[in-house]
């Protein structure tokens, strides 16, 4: 639309000049009115605040004015899918004012029905601390006894997307958003880009199917390529992703039209087809053998943290791989547990809605799992589905998270207004697309700072949680703290809606109510 406009004003000039000298010239007054939209429109154009306006000239004026004439309250929970907007309109305007630097407090109590069905909220304390005294930024230290570079991790964090299903200037503004906040940017399944590497903030390398990155000309893992693109001393962990809350057991998904020669290069591909990540891996087909690629990984990368990311399905192929880490004694440093609910890649309707254990429910399995086994202690938990605001971190660590991820708000953060265009390369904010003009109005030197704007915002609310808590240290986080409106009458806290295991009741029978199962039917030798 940049174009366009452009022509638009060229023409409007030249037929209002043409109507003035050959017909009558008071014509030229015609310019009282197209002369201030003219100059509207450059101005637009120019200004590096908001991208659908720098993109469409003057019309994405009417964006904001259909947000303004729309209820301030309209849709407290997530609305549906028909609605098409996969956060409520709380979840968008939280985003918004931190990455901006405006006011995020709000008069007249709750937007919420506290009375209605779901209705969650967190235990405060009469000798609640004051927040000022409290770690600002709090980290978690990811890596176990075999790990010879641990990271000091930020409670929250950038969720994998790869560069390919998001613009370069996106990518940048994301790393450079990082860099800012002293965070971490999770690269997504599409490899390492000069766009993660630039802006220098730290990255986690992740690994999927389709091996970009470290690909052989067959498709497989290659140890050598993997070595010479971890080297970067920006990346800080590896993850490698047997999973995601999109479309869990489906594999990765690059449209042909968003697949450049340039994102080919990185992927070692075809460029200009359809990149479709196999649903599973061809480096290990046992539980044994994904710990062994997992210690693979570590050891090439120099010592680096290294885990493997999933979206809980089957929980008896989870159970197996804690039965292989206490056979082989091979432990990951991280695990990384997304929700089916989350994801913000393009995925079959049926995959987004209806395949893969949400994140609360996941999450608690994973955490209890791992107690059971008398592995929890130095393996730690990141969560990723849907958290964008700081009592959604706060719940999670509650639920046994050591850190999260998320997506969609960064996402957000850069401008996205869920237009639902990104697999087909017609984004309007140049967030999911490769169009050059469209990806020319996103600014990175500003987008980076609502990034970062909006992390630090947000650490700083979960801060004055943790104090109202009474709690000074997020590692003691419980699920006691959390309550939930299970029906109209009945409030139940998360410890007995999710209950704990004890440290090591799945070493030995009697197994503990529900496991018994999965433990009969689980093995180290297959999943």
């Amino acid at each position: 639309m940049r174009n366009e406009f452009v022509v638009f004003a060229v023409v409007s000039t030249l037929i209002i000049l043409a109507l003035a000298f050959f017909l009558w010239w008071p014509f030229i007054w015609l310019f009282l009115i197209f002369g201030p939209l003219i100059l509207w429109g450059f101005y637009d154009m120019f200004q590096s605040k908001h991208t659908i306006t720098r993109n469409f000239p003057i019309l994405g004026h009417a964006r904001y004015w259909a947000e303004d004439l729309r209820p301030k309250l309209y849709q407290y929970f997530i609305e549906s899918d028909i609605d098409g907007r996969p956060l409520s309109r709380i979840h968008r305007n939280i985003v918004y004012q931190r990455a901006k630097n405006e006011t995020d407090s709000n008069p007249f109590g709750t937007q919420l029905d506290v009375y209605a069905e779901g209705y969650e909220w967190m235990n405060h304390s009469i000798a609640a601390l004051d927040h000022r005294e409290l770690p600002h930024h709090p980290r978690v230290r990811v890596g176990g006894p075999d790990c010879k570079q641990p990271y000091d991790l930020s409670i929250y964090n950038v969720s994998a997307m790869s560069f390919g299903s998001l613009s370069k200037n996106a990518v940048m503004a994301l790393n450079g958003g990082a860099a800012i906040g002293k965070f971490a940017h999770n690269t997504g399944e599409g490899g390492v880009s000069p766009y993660h590497l630039d802006p220098g903030g730290d990255l986690i390398y992740q690994i999927g199917t389709g091996y970009f990155g470290c690909r052989s000309k067959d498709g497989k893992f290659s140890p050598e390529l993997f070595e010479k693109t971890v080297a970067s001393p920006n990346i800080k962990m590896v993850e490698l992703k047997l999973s995601q809350g999109a479309k869990p057991g489906h594999g990765g998904i690059l449209p042909a039209k968003k697949n450049t020669p340039e994102i080919a290069k990185i992927r070692t591909v075809e460029p200009g087809t359809a990149v479709l990540s196999p649903p599973y891996h061809t480096a290990f087909d046992s539980p044994i053998g994904l710990l062994k690629l997992i210690k693979q990984i570590r050891d090439l990368s120099g010592g680096r943290p290294s885990g493997f990311k999933l979206c809980i399905g089957n929980r008896r192929e989870f159970i197996s791989i804690c039965k292989a880490m206490v056979e082989t004694g091979i432990t990951p440093d991280f695990i990384s547990v997304d929700g089916g609910e989350g994801g913000t890649g393009a995925a079959p309707l049926e995959f987004s809605n209806s395949v893969g254990t949400p994140m609360k429910e996941g999450l608690a399995f994973v955490h209890n799992a791992l107690v059971g086994f008398g592995l929890r202690e130095h393996i730690k938990i990141i969560a990723a589905g849907k958290i964008v605001s700081s009592f959604d971190i706060f719940r999670t660590m509650a639920l046994g998270a050591d850190a999260c991820y998320s997506a969609r708000a960064m996402m957000m953060a850069l401008g996205c207004i869920q237009a639902l265009e990104c697999n087909k390369n017609t984004c309007p904010t140049g967030i999911t697309t490769h169009d050059p003009e469209r990806v020319k109005g996103l600014v990175v030197e500003d987008k980076k700072h609502r990034v970062a704007n909006f992390h630090r915002e947000t650490i700083e609310n979960f801060v004055e949680l943790l104090a109202a808590s009474g709690i000074s240290d997020h590692t003691k986080l419980h699920r006691g703290l959390i309550n939930r409106r299970v029906i109209n009458n009945l409030v139940q806290r998360y410890d007995e809606i999710y209950p704990y295991l004890e440290k090591g009741s799945l070493l030995s029978e009697p197994y503990p109510k529900g496991f018994e199962y999965m433990m009969a039917n689980s093995s180290a030798q297959k999943f």
